[in-house]
């Protein structure tokens, strides 16, 4: 089956302080949420994605299970080089079964791992929250982690009501990876995300999933693209650009004016610089 982007993970040091950004570019973010291993998030929802923005808040709560190793402690050592994307995760019906489709494609790091919390609705009544991971591994290397998102209570995680943005962001559009060697990701993505048909160019490649596109430029076309300079890859290819599609790009144009957020037009799009997103591009483009 074909896996669509579920979400995102944004890593910072100042949880707070980039929930302030986002409300700031147009978004809802929903309250602080506490994990058992001690990473702390808040969410930003569109339609069947949400962007989690993460902080790891009690580092003495990691302990040597896989979620504490494979997310909580890939978050704390990531932060402790630099901020930004840190983890891409896509939908999965069954990530006990995607576990085991990753274990036969060489690219599992882990069975399914099955977590819950509780969380609330807007009016304050509090609701179950369960979720079950099943972490991949991209062989040519990558400074990210990867997973299939199980939501065991969809109808308690997704509300309409935290869709509804200023800004006027109507879904992802996709996200960018960069690479020294796009190619060499290509078998990888084509596991990862259960889409066999990847389109190779002179910038990259491309899988186009359910619910948006996974690009993997090399550093010279990512440049170009966004006007940005490339993520440090010595430690391998990093995730750096999150695509929103939006109602009315000259609505985004005025709102981040008024919030005096830096941002450029390039090809299209509006980019708002790494600089000025806590290591991230987060891109606008007309839908």
């Amino acid at each position: 089956m074909a896996r669509g982007l579920d979400h995102i993970v944004h890593a910072v040091r100042d949880l707070e302080a980039c929930a302030a950004l986002y409300e700031r570019l147009g978004f809802v973010v929903d309250a602080r949420n506490r994990h058992d291993w001690g990473t702390h998030n808040r969410v930003v929802q569109l339609a069947g994605f949400f962007i989690e923005l993460l902080t790891v808040a009690e580092p003495d709560k990691l302990g040597s299970d896989g979620l504490s190793q494979l997310f909580g402690a890939h978050n704390r050592d990531f932060i402790a080089r630099h901020e930004g994307l840190s983890g891409l995760l896509l939908e999965s019906r069954d990530a006990a079964a995607d576990a085991t489709l990753f274990r036969n494609a060489g690219i599992a790091a882990s069975e399914a791992l099955r977590f819950g919390r509780e969380g609330r609705r807007p009016d304050g009544t509090p609701i179950r929250l369960a979720f079950s991971l099943a972490f991949a591994r991209d062989p040519a290397g990558a400074e990210a982690a990867f997973a299939a998102c199980q939501h065991h209570f969809p109808e308690n995680f997704w509300n309409p009501a935290f869709q509804q943005h200023r800004n006027g962001t109507t879904g992802v559009a996709g996200v960018v990876m960069v690479a020294e060697n796009p190619s060499d990701h290509h078998i990888f993505l084509a596991a990862f995300t259960g889409e066999r048909e990847l389109l190779a160019t002179s910038n990259g490649i491309t899988v186009q999933t359910p619910r948006g596109a996974i690009q993997v430029m090399e550093p010279s076309a990512y440049e170009r693209h966004f006007g940005v300079a490339p993520p440090d890859l010595a430690r391998g290819a990093r995730l750096a650009a999150l695509i929103f599609a939006v109602r009315d790009r000259a609505q985004v144009a005025a709102l981040l004016a008024q919030a005096k957020i830096a941002a450029a037009e390039r090809m299209g799009r509006i980019v708002v610089g790494p600089q000025d997103a806590m290591d991230a591009a987060l891109v606008f483009e007309q839908s």
